[in-house]
């Protein structure tokens, strides 16, 4: 059974929301990122942002699992309703590009999609209060089961 990320309920009926892990590198310059653009017109995105490192768990980037999505990982995620798939990299702002695929931390997918593993799912909000459910189907490439430690 997956995880939701964004918004399960409990039997209680309040809101839940399970722990992602990040490594300490991202988690660091992530820190950085949203220091640089909370002044700007961003700020909701950075808002956002930190409010998914508050609830990390931080880990070495040597630890990190092969099946988590960190930053500079190209994913896999599916929309359980249609069963339509879509790869994207997850990237900082700077290298966004929506045409290739390249989706920023800072969009809310981004934001959404950093520390997940395998099989968990976000639940992500459509105009007019409907849902969409995306379930992370496969990491393709993570740098840090790559041993590239520098991106």
């Amino acid at each position: 059974m997956s995880e939701s990320h964004r918004s399960s309920t409990t039997a209680s009926g309040a809101a839940a929301r399970s722990r992602i892990q990040v490594t300490k590198a991202d988690h660091e310059r992530l820190q950085r990122l949203i220091e640089a653009w909370s002044d700007n017109r961003d700020a909701d995105a950075t808002e956002a942002l930190a409010e998914e490192l508050d609830r990390a768990e931080v880990v070495p980037a040597e630890r990190i699992a092969g099946n988590v999505v960190t930053m500079n990982s190209r994913v896999v995620f599916e929309d359980q309703r249609t069963a339509e798939r879509r790869e994207v990299w997850l990237v900082y702002p700077h290298q966004s590009d929506v045409e290739r695929g390249r989706i920023s931390v800072l969009a809310p997918i981004g934001s959404a999609l950093l520390g997940l593993a395998v099989g968990q799912a976000i639940d992500w909000p459509l105009p007019g209060g409907q849902v969409k459910r995306l379930r992370i189907v496969e990491v393709v490439y993570q740098p840090e089961q790559a041993g590239d430690f520098h991106l």
